[in-house]
């Protein structure tokens, strides 16, 4: 029986602290490029059906949090290369499932690609407590983390 597996328990307080710290950069990166797109589509008022809107959103938002993660790695020594690699690594699973909730938040709350003060907080919310867990199974188990 493998020891790592026998040993995983979701208890431990520094491993959801740094799962957190992790889930928040990805949050923030994610975030940028989702809520700029829709934005821009809010305040042009250009006549693009809400799925289409909403899926660009998600592209823009896995985009821009891989920019912010080589950034924050290229600023912490990386080189260019090794930044963009180990941002390009990331889990997808986390980043995907934390876009599918804030834009599923969104069009069940607003209708969809509207964003109001009222529901920013909640696509916030819901994206980050969706793969947070995810996060912390996979610093725990394999010590998988990007930062």
């Amino acid at each position: 029986m493998n020891h790592a597996i026998s040993t995983f328990h979701w208890h431990c307080k520094h491993t959801w602290k740094k799962s957190a710290k992790n889930t928040s950069w990805c949050l923030i990166g994610c975030s940028i490029g989702d809520f700029g797109t829709i934005l821009y589509f809010q305040i042009t008022q250009i006549p693009w059906p809400v799925m289409s809107i909403m899926i660009l959103a998600i592209i823009n938002g896995l985009i821009t949090s891989i920019v912010l993660e080589t950034i924050v790695l290229f600023r912490q020594n990386f080189k260019f290369n090794q930044a963009l690699k180990t941002a390009l690594g990331m889990s997808f699973i986390s980043m995907i499932s934390m876009e599918i909730a804030m834009n599923v938040t969104d069009v069940i709350l607003t209708g969809g690609a509207m964003l109001t003060w009222w529901v920013v907080p909640i696509m916030l919310f819901v994206g980050f407590i969706t793969p947070w867990p995810y996060n912390y199974w996979r610093l725990k188990k394999y010590n998988i983390a990007c930062h």
